[in-house]
């Protein structure tokens, strides 16, 4: 049994060993390109493994899943959808400037759209990536074992564009990361023929050809300082913003486009980040975002209502959403087996350095092989002019062996030339064979002249450099699609366009005043002393923020919407301001209802009776403010008649269950499920809610739980309480069950209702024409029966008939 060794290591050895390693493969053999060719491991494979398969620009596209386990199986032994996403991202025009693949299918969009499966997509290289390829057969870079030792990879593609700077590169390994953008291929190309012909140029001789980056999504550059710290350091920051111009539109309006986008923000996230700036209120002025980018490009169109400063919005826009970003230059790449952070300088020296290599070896694999072709051309011209003699020598041999041993002995032809002549087919042993050859043999020996006066001459090997780029950018360059501007334009914001997010007290009474009060006003003073005349009460009392929206319903079938921040700011002292002063109502109209809600995205749906026997329920939504709600009112029921008044709106939440509950003034009542109330639009009057006697109304309207109880107050001052089980639950526009004891004289008449559930402990208000309020406590009167009028509670003589029966607030304590 052989010994085993056991090592002692510390566990900081151990892990500093082992992360070391880990780290020296991520940064190496993962994530950072090299400064050659700018690709990434991941990338040289697939373009790699896509040309050796033939899958090239000029042939049909294929499968992505046929390259993608071509590439895994053969060269990166990880998983597919890296591989995918890697070759995905190659294909993206709006994440590379010089796409290295086509890609025919969903390759994801600027939404963040991910692509469709690679069973659906197809792909190929594209045309300019057979220029990363172009002369790899030529022993021009180092080729290495795969990880199984089947295959041979190159380390490096000779990359006949500088592709690193025109498509640049994101990355993230151990302890570095790469952010190099994108740049514009002529100008790069420009910028490596100044450095050629002068090797001494300055980073700012540099920058006169290459300025900036060039995205491929074009934007705006703004900070020329930043960038110029970048080429210098490999570190720097710049400001991109979208292209916008501001448009006017009819009756006073604006709009902003967009149509260019800074590079790598997600247009979907952006349109949805503003809009939400426009529903929470965050920005007061914009109407409507949207999205119209088509097959024509992209498009995004902000409106903006009246009269509303777009300058100051979009300036806000710039300082608060994508629409302007700052980009960190990080310009980190494998150099000499080295993560290295390197400025302008060093890429195009590094790339020049590289081609510079690339086409000494290019040269001398072609003068190898034209010098191994010259002297077997001139055995095959010798051989023609002497055929006869050499066909004779051939056919008195015994095998081909002996033939060419016969052509070296008798005609003194070396091994290679008569290895030539024996392998010649018959077809070309014509006359014009000769003429051929000896065109070959000339061209030859000019070639052969032409690659070493390249390889004996630093100037005409940079020449070809010269030559090869200026090709590359005639065939393959194009304008800017960036514009650069020098100076940071300082953001200044209208403080009138923002909104602040604040708490706030929102009162709005009976007679139809209405305001917003600060919580420490309203702490100060105490909720009685609201500044209201002694005959007016609240309707509506609630702590809300400043981006909550508030909508008033009126008998008369008018909704009044208001942003909570457009209200009113007073001091909870004072009246507030009368709804008169900025929409005009009837003098008989009133404020029946008032809600606040959180967001105009609520999913519930309005119950609206009216006295004349209708019902209906409509959609939050239908009910969404317009342009001009802050002069007109909009309509939110269809009333059948000038005499019909809306008795109450009753918002019901999503999933709500429980009953309608309708009481006429002689005392009928009437329940049915919410789901015999259909859902129809905002102008529209509904559907029978109850059948009504000659002369007879409804009082009001509840969505009741079986559980509840009910109080009633009647036109003679009595109240009682019953349970809501005591009404039958039938079907809508029916007459219903009486509720009251009619009397042959002055009969109670049912002035108002409310249900409660049935362990309230509280106290009701009854408010009269006078208006007086009387409380009374819900303890104190026991459950009545259907059939009874209740018992009095107030003197109709001294206080007024009753008109409203509400359950008393209790004070807002904030």
């Amino acid at each position: 049994m052989s010994e085993t060794k056991i090592q002692e290591l510390t566990l900081e050895e151990v892990m500093g060993d082992r992360f070391g390693r880990y780290s020296k493969s991520i940064i190496q053999e993962r994530a950072l390109p090299d400064i050659r060719d700018g690709l990434k491991p991941v990338q040289r494979r697939i373009l790699f493994a896509m040309n050796k398969d033939g899958n090239t620009f000029d042939k049909g596209f294929r499968k992505s899943a046929k390259s993608v386990g071509n590439v895994m199986g053969n060269f990166h032994p990880h998983g597919d959808s890296s591989i995918y996403e890697a070759l995905v991202r190659m294909s993206q025009d709006w994440k590379l400037r010089a796409p290295l693949i086509e890609m025919h299918g969903n390759n994801g969009s600027m939404d963040g759209d991910p692509p469709a499966a690679m069973r659906y997509t197809e792909a190929r290289l594209s045309e300019i990536s057979g220029l990363m390829l172009q002369d790899i057969d030529k022993n021009t870079v180092e080729m290495v074992l795969n990880f199984d030792d089947t295959e041979n990879e190159p380390t490096v593609l000779p990359a006949k564009i500088p592709n690193l700077l025109v498509n640049g590169a994101t990355g993230i390994s151990a302890g570095y990361a790469t952010d190099i953008p994108p740049h514009n291929l002529s100008e790069v190309i420009d910028g490596l023929i100044y450095l050629l012909d002068h090797p001494d140029a300055t980073l700012a001789e540099l920058m006169e050809f290459i300025p900036a980056p060039d995205f491929p999504t074009g934007g705006i550059i703004q900070g020329i300082d930043g960038v110029k710290k970048a080429y210098e350091t490999g570190r720097g920051r710049m400001i991109v913003r979208s292209k916008t111009n501001i448009i006017e539109l009819k009756g006073g309006k604006s709009q902003i486009n967009v149509t260019e986008i800074p590079y790598e923000v997600n247009k979907a996230q952006l349109v949805k980040r503003i809009d939400e700036m426009r529903i929470m209120k965050k920005i007061e002025g914009i109407a409507e975002v949207r999205d119209e980018s088509d097959r024509n490009g992209l498009s995004i169109a902000v409106e903006l209502k009246r009269e509303a400063n777009a300058q100051g919005i979009l300036n806000y826009l710039f300082k608060n959403s994508d629409l302007q970003i700052n980009y960190n230059f990080n310009m980190v790449a494998i150099d000499n087996k080295r993560p290295v952070q390197v400025g302008l300088k060093r890429f195009l020296t590094a790339y020049l350095d590289f081609q510079t290599e690339i086409i000494t070896k290019r040269t001398q694999f072609d003068l190898n092989k034209a010098q191994e072709r010259l002297p077997i051309v001139a055995g095959l011209i010798k051989a023609l002019s002497i055929l006869d003699q050499v066909i004779a020598s051939i056919r008195s041999s015994q095998n081909r062996k002996d033939a060419k041993q016969n052509l070296i002995t008798e005609f003194d032809f070396s091994d290679k030339q008569a290895e030539a002549i024996v392998t010649l087919q018959l077809y070309r042993l014509t006359n014009t064979d000769v003429t051929e050859l000896e065109s070959e043999q000339a061209a030859l020996e000019k070639s052969i002249s032409g690659f070493k006066a390249i390889l004996g001459s630093k100037t005409k090997l940079a020449g070809v450099i010269k030559k090869e780029l200026t090709q590359v950018k005639k065939k393959f360059g194009n304008a800017r699609k960036t514009a650069v501007q020098a100076q940071v334009e300082e953001l200044k914001i209208d403080t009138k366009v923002l909104v602040p997010d604040e708490d706030v007290i929102v009162l709005v009474s009976h007679d139809g005043y209405i305001k917003r009060s600060s919580i420490r006003s309203y702490n100060a003073s105490g909720s009685d002393d609201n500044g209201l005349k002694e005959d007016d009460y609240p309707i509506l009392l609630t702590k809300a923020s400043t981006l909550s929206h508030l909508f008033l319903f009126t008998n008369k079938g008018h909704l009044i919407y208001r942003p909570v921040h457009e209200l009113t700011d007073d001091r909870w002292k004072d009246t507030g301001e009368h709804i008169s002063q900025s929409i005009g109502l009837d003098n008989d109209e009133q404020i029946i209802k008032a809600l606040t809600f959180d967001s105009l995205k609520e999913a519930g749906n309005f119950l609206v009776a009216t006295d004349d026997g209708y019902i209906k329920q409509t959609a939050f939504k239908d009910y969404l403010p317009g342009r001009t709600y802050k002069k007109h009112p909009s309509i939110y029921i269809k009333l059948k008649t000038a005499q019909s008044r809306v008795v109450n709106v009753i918002y019901v939440a999503p999933a709500s269950l429980g009953t309608v509950l309708l009481m006429s003034v002689n005392g009928l009542a009437l329940r049915f499920d919410l789901a015999e109330v259909p859902v129809n639009g905002a102008r529209t009057a509904g559907v029978k809610s109850m059948g009504l006697r000659d002369g007879d109304q409804v009082v009001n309207v509840a969505l009741v739980q079986e559980k509840d109880n009910v109080a009633i107050v009647t036109s003679r001052g009595a109240f009682k309480e019953i349970k809501v089980a005591e009404i039958p639950t039938t079907s809508r526009a029916r007459k219903g069950v009486l509720i009251l004891r009619e009397l042959k004289v002055n009969p109670h008449r049912v002035a108002d209702f409310i249900n409660y559930p049935n362990d309230f402990a509280g106290a009701f208000e009854i408010i009269t024409d006078r208006p007086i309020t009387q409380e009374v406590l819900a303890m104190d009167h026991p459950l009545g029966s259907r059939y009874s009028n209740g018992s009095f509670v107030l003197d109709v003589d001294s206080q007024g008939t009753p008109v409203t029966l509400r359950a008393k607030s209790i004070e807002l304590v904030v």
